[in-house]
């Protein structure tokens, strides 16, 4: 993975500061962590092809965490670096506590109700939260509801976590979420994940069947249960200094591509997790069903934090997912 660092970084800050907003706006970086045949990497491949349709912004397609990880690509959007990243929840609500509360444990029931809500009030609320900070959200597209894998038994009710180093995304919720569960996690970035689970620093993971699948983690942890406990977005975002150099013209271009392309991404991630099941029990891996309730019963305690922290959204969105 190539990280930009603190010099580099600097040295790109002055750069951009010295370009016109012209110039600026002529190259589109879009960047992201996701590897070929991801439902991500193809949106974002169909995102570059719409975009000459509608506007002369050059789109260089930076994947694979190849400008850094998802935290080190949001600053990059900030600052100017990059211009957009389809990134993700846990990074974003470092910046924007509210895109947190998507993670809700057992918040949505299934993705259509999650299109919903998210194309609808609370999507446009966190826009706003988001350009506070110098980030614009262009569109949400899916990351997938999230499932455990282990290196070597299924985790179906509570106690099987107890204890547990699981690795999770830069995530408070997530964190919250097994720490209830008894759990150990602990937050590491995506590209780090295959060696520190084979080295053993980890009993396991979580992460939509996706995901899973593209980055052969279920040939390291093939022990899986499909506990479904939150749902992750992945929210596609640009800079706002850049945002705002652009034509009017340029906007509508570059949302309407990134909508577009999400109902693409949001359409193939849903019905790639309902296939991969059979593909990755072809593959060696095992599956488990879950005691659903008895989860649900144990993460409660998250929602008490947070309705304390959030309460007025925390009420908006537990309402809006009904």
């Amino acid at each position: 993975m190539q990280v930009i660092g603190k010099s580099l970084l600097a040295l790109s800050v002055v750069s951009v500061a010295a370009t016109t907003a012209v110039a600026q706006a002529d190259e589109l970086v879009f960047a992201h962590g996701a590897n070929p045949g991801n439902p991500r990497y193809e949106a974002a491949e169909m995102f570059s092809a719409i975009i000459p349709s509608c506007s002369d912004l050059s789109v260089n397609h930076a994947h694979s965490a190849t400008l850094g990880n998802d935290a080190e690509m949001l600053t990059s959007a900030q600052a100017g670096v990059i211009q957009m990243s389809a990134n993700s929840q846990g990074a974003l609500a470092q910046i924007v506590p509210e895109v947190g509360m998507l993670g809700l444990p057992f918040l949505f029931a299934d993705e259509p109700t999650v299109w919903r809500v998210l194309d609808g009030k609370i999507g446009q609320e966190l826009d706003k939260k988001a350009q506070q900070a110098g980030l614009k959200i262009v569109a949400f597209w899916d990351n997938g509801f999230r499932n455990v894998t282990h290196t070597s038994k299924f985790v179906a009710k509570p106690a099987d976590l107890e204890g547990m180093k699981i690795r999770t995304p830069p995530d408070q919720v997530t964190i919250d979420i097994f720490k209830a569960l008894g759990a150990n996690p602990a937050p590491l970035a995506w590209s780090e994940l295959p060696t520190a689970l084979r080295s053993g620093a980890f009993d396991g993971q979580e992460n939509p069947l996706t995901n899973i699948y593209s980055a052969k983690l279920h040939e390291i942890t093939p022990y899986i249960s499909m506990t479904g406990h939150k749902y992750e977005s992945t929210p596609v975002v640009a800079g706002l200094g850049w945002w705002n150099s652009l034509s009017s013209e340029d906007q509508a271009c570059v949302t309407a591509a990134a909508k577009q392309a999400g109902w693409f991404q949001r359409g193939q991630n849903m019905l790639a997790n309902q296939k991969l099941q059979t593909v990755m029990e072809g593959e060696g891996a095992k599956f488990s069903d879950v005691d659903r309730e008895a989860l649900i019963k144990a993460t409660a305690s998250v929602y008490d934090k947070y309705e304390s922290e959030l309460g007025d959204f925390v009420s908006e969105l537990r309402e809006a997912a009904q």
